[in-house]
Parts: C-alpha cells; sequence; structure tokens
C-alpha cells in the first residue's frame, strides 16, 4: 500500500491515471452512442477510428486529408491567437504598472475591466467587428481583450505582495522610484505575472476559435462548423477538439517553460539545487 501511496505522489503516475480513466469514460460513452444514434450528428467514435482518420491520407476536403486540413487551419488560428496574446499580455502589463502606480487609476480602471470580462466572447465579437469593419482585426482584438485581464489582475497582486520591509530598506538607501519597480516591484511581480500568461494563452486561443465559427476566410472554428454541418468528414471536427486541446496544455506549459528560464526566484532555486547536489 505503501509503494502504491509513493507512486502516485509521482506527478507523471497521477497524470497517467487521469488519462487511463479519460480513455475508458471515452469508449464507454462510444460505445452507448454507438448504440442508441438515430441521426448522423449523433456520432462519437472510439479513439481508434479518430487516431486513423489522423493518419488516413484519403482527401475530405479540397484534395487535402483531414490531419492536413486541420494543420492548414490552424496556421491561421494560432497566429491571430498568439499577436493578441502578445498585445493583450503587454497591454495587461502595462495597465497593472499604472494601477500600482496610482489608486485612482486603480479605482477608476479595475473595475470596468472586470465588467468586460463578463461580457461573453459570442456577445463580444460582433461588436468589434462593427467598430473595426476588419473580421482578422476583431479575432486579434478579443483575443486581447481575454488575455489582458488575467495578466493585469495578477500582475497586479504580485505588485501589491511586496513586504513593508523591502520598501523600508530601498528608503533607506534612499533608492528612486524607479529603482524601486526595477529592482524590487518588478521582479516580484514576476511570477504573478507568469500565473497570469498560463491562464491568458490558452483563452485566447479559445477566443481565436470561437470567433472563426462566427465567419468564413479559414481558421480552425471555420472548419469546426462545416464539419458539425458534414461539409466535410465528421472526424475532422474530433481532430480538430483534441488538436485544440494540445495547443491550450501546450501553451500554458511553454509559459511555464519559459518562467523558469527567465524568472531570479528559479533560478534562484535551481542554482541553490545544483550546489547542494554538488556538495
Amino acid at each position: 500500500m505503501k509503494r502504491i501511496n509513493k507512486l502516485f505522489e509521482k506527478k507523471w503516475a497521477s497524470t497517467l491515471m487521469w488519462i487511463i480513466l479519460l480513455i475508458v469514460a471515452w469508449e464507454i460513452a462510444a460505445t452507448v452512442v454507438a448504440a442508441t444514434k438515430r441521426t448522423p450528428e449523433n456520432i462519437m467514435p472510439h479513439l481508434y477510428q479518430i487516431l486513423a482518420a489522423a493518419f488516413s491520407t484519403k482527401p475530405v476536403a479540397s484534395g487535402m486529408s483531414a490531419t492536413m486540413v486541420v494543420l492548414t487551419s490552424a496556421r491561421a488560428t494560432i497566429l491571430r491567437a498568439l499577436l493578441g496574446f502578445l498585445v493583450g499580455t503587454g497591454i495587461g502589463f502595462l495597465l497593472a504598472l499604472v494601477m500600482k502606480m496610482s489608486g485612482i487609476c486603480e479605482k477608476m480602471l479595475f473595475p470596468y475591466l472586470m465588467l468586460i470580462q463578463l461580457i461573453p466572447v459570442l456577445g463580444l465579437a460582433p461588436i468589434i467587428f462593427s467598430i473595426t469593419g476588419d473580421i482578422n482585426k476583431s479575432r486579434v482584438i478579443i483575443a486581447g481583450i481575454l488575455s489582458f485581464y488575467p495578466v493585469a489582475t495578477n500582475t497586479l497582486a504580485g505588485f501589491k505582495s511586496v513586504d513593508k520591509d523591502k520598501y523600508d530598506l530601498m528608503y533607506t538607501y534612499a533608492a528612486k522610484r524607479r529603482t524601486i519597480y526595477t529592482k524590487v516591484l518588478i521582479p516580484s511581480a514576476i511570477p504573478y505575472f507568469f500565473t497570469g500568461t498560463k491562464i491568458a494563452a490558452p483563452m485566447a486561443i479559445t477566443a481565436s476559435i470561437l470567433v472563426d465559427t462566427l465567419q468564413g476566410d479559414g481558421g480552425l472554428g471555420c472548419m469546426l462548423s462545416q464539419s458539425l454541418k458534414h461539409a466535410m468528414s465528421i472526424y475532422v471536427f474530433w481532430l480538430i477538439v483534441f488538436f485544440s486541446a494540445f495547443i491550450g496544455v501546450f501553451s500554458s506549459c511553454l509559459m511555464t517553460w519559459i518562467e523558469n528560464l527567465i524568472s531570479p526566484e528559479k533560478r534562484g532555486l535551481r542554482k541553490a539545487a545544483k550546489m547542494k547536489g554538488g556538495n
């Protein structure tokens, strides 16, 4: 029993267990759906069928296989999401900095930032499109809107997390305000900033896919809608679902990797671990 407990304390073992449970649940649901379906729309294929469709070279649209359709559409969606994420992250960080520097700005801006996030994406998309008149710009803007809020709020929390003792030490050395921000506040807020980016990155991708469903011109969302309407193989729908999930998880893991690479706190922990290992 102790060996089992120790095994599940490891991250990979817990992840493997959940993957197995999800596979079993999926296969049970697919078997039930296959036995009760009445219409072509009521389709939940087995995982091996989705896997076979992923490796199949049979053309499903414009002479391309299902995997080629997904990858071709993904390029446009990911580029829009990435641009929106970068813009939203930059604006979010600057807003957090402004709100930290001015309590009045925080009181004025923070409630409205929260209000924007309460508007559903599908309700926000037509508003942004009517303002810009360009569907591509609208996709980028919406991805940016969903990105900046978690970055702004988490970064602001990081600024506020600095202990009073650190302020007192900097004032003792007569440090300028700019020095306090660059040497104390911003480094202390970096872990909080990356917490926001880990939330924002998958949200930007989700927003880009959702807006794609409202308009043509390619993109994963557009292909998702067409496959549901049986304009092409239903397996394209499931490949997009799994691919989108993978990209969302990967984007969050990528933010973790970047944090471990550049965060002063993480570098300090790695250095301490190396010194301990050397001893």
